[in-house]
């Protein structure tokens, strides 16, 4: 009997186990949610066809026991409280195209016998990739677009400040102020720009909350960016441990932007930055450059 197949019974267990997963993340999903949230159906539609396809896998391996993926579990319900419940189920269709990928190639694997059952839940697999799509979304993903605008911007632009006062003055506590000082004028002026943006380009939200999502965005990132100038005397270290800061915010955001965007986040990550050290590295050879020419402003 085909049913009896090493290979099947094999991958059956697995999939089995993440069926299970899937079921029980779901219905947890499901249980922080209000009943009139656009949500509620959808996420208890969805557990209850996840159980449909651990029942699928179960006949293969009768007797056998589902394992509880608890570590998945917890990341997914730790997203959907700090970071919301679109970006929790943005992030999940991300498993859902990886399941249906390897459904497609476990499809020779089979019974006849079962594979219009099959077919059926493969079918139901692209349709969870596409569940959320027309539900409504959170402020918070409304507005992504201005506060990845604002750290983006304040990124290059206040690691260059950094980096050309140093080679002007190699003071750091100077680079740092001067990086705050000059985030609290360019944060005034992101935000205007994108009050404009929102009023002008058809955006269905608030052009205050747009305004101020960028503005407050850009200047807590330059103060982070700047913390490391005032903890230290060394250009070397100071220089590196901004840099590092902006890696470090630079990675996550860019991480949720793709996330909520279905984007691909190496080239996104790279591509900033790469502007980011380039802008850098020109902007503290200007610095030295003009200081070597003028060497009396080292001394202020």
């Amino acid at each position: 009997m085909a049913a009896e197949s090493p290979s099947l019974k094999a991958v059956a267990r697995v999939r089995m186990s993440d069926e299970w997963s899937d079921y029980t993340l779901y219905e947890r999903l499901s249980k922080t949610v209000s009943a009139d949230s656009p949500f509620s159906t959808v996420l208890k539609t969805l557990s209850d066809t996840e159980h449909g396809h651990y029942e699928f896998w179960r006949r293969y391996v009768p007797g056998e026991e589902p394992k509880l993926a608890k570590l998945k579990l917890y990341w997914v319900l730790f997203l959907r409280r700090f970071l919301g419940l679109t970006f929790a189920t943005r992030y999940l269709d991300r498993h859902e195209a990886k399941v249906v990928a390897e459904y497609r190639e476990l499809a020779s694997l089979i019974p006849p016998e079962d594979k219009t059952a099959f077919d059926l839940m493969v079918s139901d697999e692209k349709d969870h990739e596409k569940a959320f799509a027309m539900k409504a979304e959170s402020t918070a993903v409304a507005y992504i677009s201005f506060v990845v605008l604002g750290l983006a911007d304040a990124l290059v632009e206040i690691s260059g400040i950094h980096a050309g006062w140093l080679g002007l003055f190699e003071k750091t506590e100077i680079a740092g102020l001067a990086g705050i000082i000059a985030g609290g004028a360019a944060s005034l002026a992101m935000a205007s720009a994108a009050f404009a943006q929102a009023k002008q380009g058809g955006f269905k939200g608030s052009a205050r909350v747009s305004a101020a999502y960028t503005g407050v965005s850009y200047f807590v990132t330059a103060v982070l960016l700047a913390t490391p100038y005032f903890l230290t005397t060394s250009m070397p270290l100071a220089l590196g441990g901004s840099l590092t800061m902006a890696v470090i915010i630079l990675a996550i955001t860019t991480w949720y932007s793709v996330v909520i965007q279905q984007k691909l986040f190496m080239r996104d990550f790279f591509e900033i930055l790469l502007i980011l050290f380039a802008t850098t590295i020109v902007v503290f050879t200007l610095g030295f450059a003009v200081s070597t020419a003028f060497p009396g402003i080292k001394v202020l």
